[in-house]
């Protein structure tokens, strides 16, 4: 991912977001880590490049964004590790199958739980990009196993590269605790040395008993798990711009009163049963029942009188 951007909420100068820190010599460019990191770089490339991930890098990113987007690593990831687990005995996967060091669920959860409180599970729901990448998963854990490594190697590597500058890059801008709440998903606890478990990470892949066309197979679904990376980014970029303003206390923003009610990223649907809804729209509704504005207009009249008393 792209290099940092200059600012004193965003990632500090000279902090990049790659998943291969080093060249190894030993490498063959026929290993799988080399054909990963070569098939892959144009993809890297436009991912870095989309809106979301530039402004994320600036500290351009509101709380509530950032909150869905943990959402959408809470549905990645719960589908990723339930494929990991089934494979996991796998000979295609088995020796990339870390669940101490690297499974993100409980983090995730954690973060959630920080977010949206201890009932954060009737909070949240899978967006439309997400359930894509997540049904794309599925697919390929239960019919073809051999391409879990590409969406294993794509996520973890790089949560375990630029991740590492995101973070930082978040607690700044958001302004969350010095105690590490809220980014849980970014901290790998199990590991000790980030650096070296990436190599043995790689001699893992590279020992896998894969043909060439296998190979290439994996190289073309990392492209896809890519793509599907910066659908969710443009989907979350397209709420960002919804946002005209920080959310308010209790999670709601301040809308901007345009677009259909239904697309309202805070609609009473996307927050569960109970949830109150977009208070705009709510305040919308009940302005044009009768009584109400029978109210409205009587306050505003009082509003009026005692202004002109105050002004004599």
């Amino acid at each position: 991912m792209p290099s940092a951007m200059e600012g004193p909420e965003g990632a500090e100068e000279g902090e990049i977001l790659r998943y291969e820190e080093a060249e190894d010599d030993s490498a063959s460019p026929t290993d799988l880590s080399e054909l990963l990191k070569e098939g892959t770089k144009e993809s890297h490339d436009q991912a870095e490049n989309t809106q979301f991930v530039k402004d994320f890098l600036k500290g351009r990113i509101k709380k509530e964004l950032f909150k869905l987007a943990t959402v959408a690593l809470h549905f990645t990831y719960s589908a990723l590790e339930e494929e990991m687990d089934r494979n996991k005995d796998n000979p295609v996967f088995a020796p990339l199958y870390f669940p101490l060091e690297l499974h993100r669920r409980e983090a995730l959860a954690r973060d959630l739980r920080y977010f949206y409180g201890e009932d954060w599970k009737e909070k949240i729901q899978c967006s439309e990009a997400t359930q894509h990448y997540v049904d794309r998963i599925h697919h390929v854990g239960q019919h073809e196993p051999e391409l879990l490594v590409a969406h294993a190697y794509t996520r973890y590597m790089g949560d375990l590269s630029g991740g590492q500058v995101l973070k930082k890059v978040a607690q700044r801008a958001l302004k969350l605790p010095s105690t590490e709440e809220g980014i849980q998903f970014y901290m790998f606890e199990n590991i000790s040395n980030a650096q070296q478990f990436k190599q043995l990470y790689r001699a893992r892949m590279n020992a896998l008993d894969l043909d060439k066309n296998t190979k290439e197979r994996i190289v073309e679904e990392a492209n896809r798990a890519f793509r599907f990376n910066m659908q969710v980014f443009d989907e979350l970029d397209k709420i960002g711009k919804s946002l005209t303003e920080e959310a308010q206390e209790g999670g709601f923003p301040v809308h901007d009163g345009k677009g259909d009610i239904r697309k309202c990223p805070y609609y009473a649907d996307k927050l569960g049963k109970a949830g109150p809804g977009c208070p705009y729209h709510t305040a919308v509704a009940l302005a044009k029942q009768p009584l109400v504005q029978l109210i409205l207009v009587s306050c505003m009249a009082v509003v009026a009188g005692a202004a002109a008393w105050y002004l004599l």
